[in-house]
């Protein structure tokens, strides 16, 4: 008897408190979530703003070598980040930073929070303030100067053209080192900016909750370095607001973990099957297992060509050897009713019989299936088949691999969005593995995983990630769970290792003997 998690407490945990710190909300929906802080706290919008403000000085100050012996330029648009700006000047001003504020002409009127914080910072008197109208009034950068970008915010919807764009270019070129406040300006909160002018910051200091262009590689080159600033909007209210994009956080990890009876056996753990491995590619199949046998699972089996038989047998003595029919490649399988949950593709290779075998497979075996490498591959060019697969698969493609499946994209945005259709039409999750992996869901929400670290980018990581998901299936793990926890627990235990390590000499199979601790920590968090 294998334990199966509790579909409705699945549901009762996802819609908890602890999925309001994983909400990753629209441009328009922040706004609403600021509206709605400003009168039910209830807080002044000029209070909130100066919230704001100050949990970036603190910052700054916490950090005091990115301002030492520097020369504070604050760019000011005339909105509210505009406003977020001029109070980061009187405030650097008042512990005796030189701060130069540079007013932009964004638009022809200003917000009511941005006067008045203009007129705060002309009483105050030790803030130079010059207004920047076109591209002549464009000032020149020294290596003694940090640049404060606060000409737009994360409200941004139009096109940056004309001076303004001129400015960005030129900050880019000329300035050493750039701060952004709430996101780099030119940079869309939720769509692509890819023919925009854009700020490119060293640093981002950003307010709750995530955004989701901060998300995509796209535009990693304006933020590489984000930091996350709580300035307590409502909790009550993001609670309410609907969203379909998530952030992973060890919280809702550790709360939908199996937790293990005294006396429980190997069958109430599940009995998982990877069929993997081709002439030349068992180790693919060696690292599946492993991560599979530290999933938790009860039972592990792997299905693999009568050459790799031996290697799988010294490396994994704990794995149940199904031996193919075939000395170098796959070419069937019987008795399926025999597993909880199959995962198919490591170092498969594309023989004629293999193909044909992966057909039957997916025709016969009723239960989500995990699909990777090569099994994408071949389903990539047989797409007719992917009407056959069961409800609730998972597919584990790496970019080039999602590319063959599902099609090329003009930028990440457009990618998330054929990932989300393909999850909705097949009733299937996709992991697309990245810096920050996407995990798409037939629902049409989005779960990023934030952690990891790039010593993971190393030949046999994937292979550790199908076994590890295919072992918690196998468990009885709802597929979103499956996917979800397997995708954090792999980058946890990647860094874990990387900490000991160092990211240069991480290796697959290190990944695999740090998952234990990873569960371990993930548990200790709770």
């Amino acid at each position: 008897m294998v334990f199966f998690v509790d579909p409705v407490y699945y549901l009762t945990i996802f819609a908890s408190t602890k999925t309001v710190k994983m909400k990753i909300l629209s441009r328009h929906q922040i706004r609403q979530l600021d509206q709605y802080t400003i009168e039910n706290e209830p807080i002044k919008s000029i209070d909130l703003m100066e919230r704001a403000a100050t949990a970036c000085v603190d910052y700054l100050l916490e950090n005091s070598d990115l301002l030492e012996g520097k020369t504070v330029k604050i760019f000011s648009g005339r909105g509210n980040n505009g406003g977020d700006g001029l109070v980061i000047a009187r405030k650097l001003a008042d512990h005796g930073y030189p701060v130069i504020v540079y007013f932009v002409r964004t638009v022809n009127k200003h917000s009511e929070d941005f006067l008045i914080n203009r007129k705060r910072l002309e009483e105050q008197g030790t803030v130079k303030m010059i207004d920047i109208n076109d591209s002549g009034s464009i000032p020149q950068f020294y290596e003694s100067d940090v640049v404060i970008d606060a000409i737009f915010g994360s409200g941004l919807n139009n096109k940056v053209d004309g001076f303004i764009a001129d400015l960005i270019t030129h900050i880019n070129k000329s300035a050493y080192f750039v701060i952004s406040i709430d996101i780099p300006s030119g940079l869309y909160c939720d769509e692509s900016s890819l023919e925009n002018a854009i700020i490119n910051a060293d640093i981002t200091l950003t307010f709750l909750p995530v955004k989701l262009a901060f998300l995509f590689q796209e535009n990693y080159y304006y933020c590489r370095k984000i930091i996350y600033l709580d300035i307590g909007l409502s909790e009550e209210r993001l609670h309410n607001i609907e969203v379909k994009n998530y952030v992973i956080i060890s919280d809702v990890i550790a709360s939908n973990l199996i937790v293990r009876e005294k006396f429980s056996h190997k069958r109430n753990y599940g009995h998982g099957l990877i069929i993997a491995g081709s002439y030349g590619m068992f180790g693919a199949a060696v690292l599946s297992v492993g991560g599979m046998l530290r999933s938790g699972v009860g039972l592990a089996s792997v299905h693999l060509p009568v050459q790799g038989i031996n290697i799988l047998q010294i490396t994994h003595p704990e794995a149940i050897i199904s031996p193919d029919e075939h000395q170098h490649f796959f070419s069937g399988i019987r008795h399926l009713e025999r597993y909880n949950a199959i995962g198919i593709g490591p170092g498969l290779g594309k023989a004629p019989e293999t193909m044909r075998a992966l057909k039957l497979l997916i025709q016969n075996y009723p239960k989500p299936i995990v699909f990777d490498a090569d099994a994408i591959n071949i389903l990539s060019e047989n797409p007719t088949w992917l009407s056959f697969i069961p409800k609730g698969c998972v597919f584990t493609p790496h970019l080039k691999e999602f590319e063959r499946l599902i099609g090329v994209a003009e930028n990440d945005f457009e990618r998330n969005e054929m990932q989300r259709a393909f999850s909705k039409r097949y009733d299937a999750y996709v992991i697309l593995k990245g810096a920050y992996t996407a995990i798409t869901c037939p629902d049409g929400s989005c779960y990023f995983n934030i952690i990891g670290n790039p010593g993971m980018a190393t030949g046999g990581s994937g292979d550790v990630l199908t076994g590890l998901i295919t072992g918690l299936l196998a468990q009885g793990y709802h597929p979103k769970l499956a996917a979800i926890n397997g995708v954090y627990l792999h980058s946890l235990a990647g860094n874990l290792a990387a900490e000991t390590l160092g990211e240069e000499a991480l290796i697959a199979g290190d990944i695999i003997n740090y998952l234990g601790k990873a569960f371990l920590k993930v548990r200790d968090e709770e």
